[in-house]
């Protein structure tokens, strides 16, 4: 880890970024400066001005996402400002330009206000197909989103939220085909409810959860309880029919799958040892997970998951948001709704065969070349089934 850490540091200093321009049309000669720019570029002004659907037809718009953060829950390192998180929105555009061939750019506001930021990102949505909310802080990034999602006429993503919930979607589903359980039947306890264990909560529910329930830093969520945002209390609504109350080692007896978007140690041998037979355990704190994975098998566990490269089933956003983008983007889509989710969660479970299914590999490689056109395929056909897209 030591290493890898040097290295980081000296490629930054070598790159000076990891994303630049370049020149899709030419201003060699004073032809194509006419055409390019003045005085022929007067002409698609004009078209826009007029029509500015034309907008996605005459610029760079139909294939642009900007990258947002306000800096306040940068990976594991919480609120350390925009600018401090520069790198991490350059490496996410990155990562939309090498896996979907989409150009991104990143953006950091220098503000904490809710209304503010929204204000800001709301002002320039003009200029983007898409709008990418990163690394924003619970609750604040609820708030945000649901605000932007009414202003903006074009698809806001906090990848936090919907791109993990998308993934561990997925991986529950091959995890319960191997061990032969029904999403409907399982009981299923999420530990952290912050704004991925809250989104990786609803979009399961969405997909069929029945006795689903959130466990934050007080204990299990449930109706009638203190809550710590409102966020939780609409979640106690939806979720542990059964009103068990408690910290998670009562509640994760004989569950079926706990999922922990927490911190390190969280998850022990014995809570494990408590849950129904062949469990799946799914420790997504990074870079040190609630229980190590060898741990939560030798206590039983059937399927282990974590964030992480260096063990199987790598949780890993890159497998949804560069396919999500790329057919919503495709589609000319307005938002990215609840059937998209549900298709792109549908498109990943497809692409593990059953002959290939095993304990260590329910989920594929990001750099499985089916998954962002599997992906885009499914957003973009479900965006344009649930009417998600711009008037033609």
């Amino acid at each position: 880890m030591e290493d890898i850490k040097k290295r980081a540091l000296d490629a930054h200093f070598r790159w000076r970024g990891k994303i630049g321009t370049e020149a899709l049309a030419s201003a060699k000669t004073p032809e194509e400066l006419a055409v390019a720019y003045t005085p022929g570029v007067a002409e698609p002004c004009l078209a826009i001005k007029d029509d500015p659907s034309l907008s996605f037809e005459l610029t760079r718009r139909w294939n642009t996402v900007a990258v947002i953060t306000d800096g306040t829950a940068i990976l594991g390192l919480g609120d350390i400002g925009g600018v401090a998180g520069m790198p991490v929105m350059e490496g996410k555009c990155l990562l939309f330009k090498e896996f979907a061939d989409i150009d991104a750019f990143p953006l950091c506001v220098a503000t904490k206000d809710v209304d503010s930021f929204v204000e800001t990102v709301a002002n320039i949505a003009d200029s983007f197909g898409g709008i990418n909310l990163e690394d924003i802080a619970a609750p604040r990034c609820f708030e945000i989103e649901k605000k932007l999602k009414e202003r903006c006429s074009i698809p806001v993503f906090h990848d936090d939220q919907h791109g993990t919930a998308i993934i561990v979607g997925a991986a529950v589903a091959n995890a319960f085909r191997l061990t032969w359980r029904k999403l409907g039947e399982a009981k299923i306890v999420i530990n952290g409810a912050g704004s991925a264990g809250c989104a990786i909560g609803r979009h399961l529910i969405s997909l069929g959860a029945k006795n689903l329930i959130f466990v934050d830093r007080t204990g299990a969520i449930a109706r009638g309880g203190d809550f710590l945002n409102a966020e939780h209390e609409s979640l106690s609504l939806i979720s542990n029919p059964n009103a068990e109350k408690g910290p998670l080692s009562d509640v994760i007896r004989n569950a079926d799958a706990v999922i922990g978007v927490s911190k390190p140690g969280l998850i022990t041998p014995d809570m494990i040892k408590s849950m129904a037979k062949d469990p799946v355990v799914f420790a997504l704190a990074n870079p040190t997970p609630e229980i190590m994975p060898d741990e939560a098998r030798a206590a039983g566990a059937a399927v282990v998951g974590t964030g992480r490269s260096d063990f199987p089933n790598q949780i890993n956003n890159v497998l949804a948001f560069p396919g999500i983008f790329r057919g919503a983007l495709d589609a000319g889509a307005t938002d990215i709704n609840e059937q998209m989710k549900r298709a792109a969660t549908d498109a990943l479970v497809s692409l593990i065969e059953d002959e290939n299914l095993s304990p260590g590999y329910i989920i594929p490689s990001p750099f499985d070349k089916r998954v962002v056109k599997a992906v885009a395929e499914a957003v973009a056909e479900a965006a344009k089934e649930s009417g998600a897209v711009r008037k033609k």
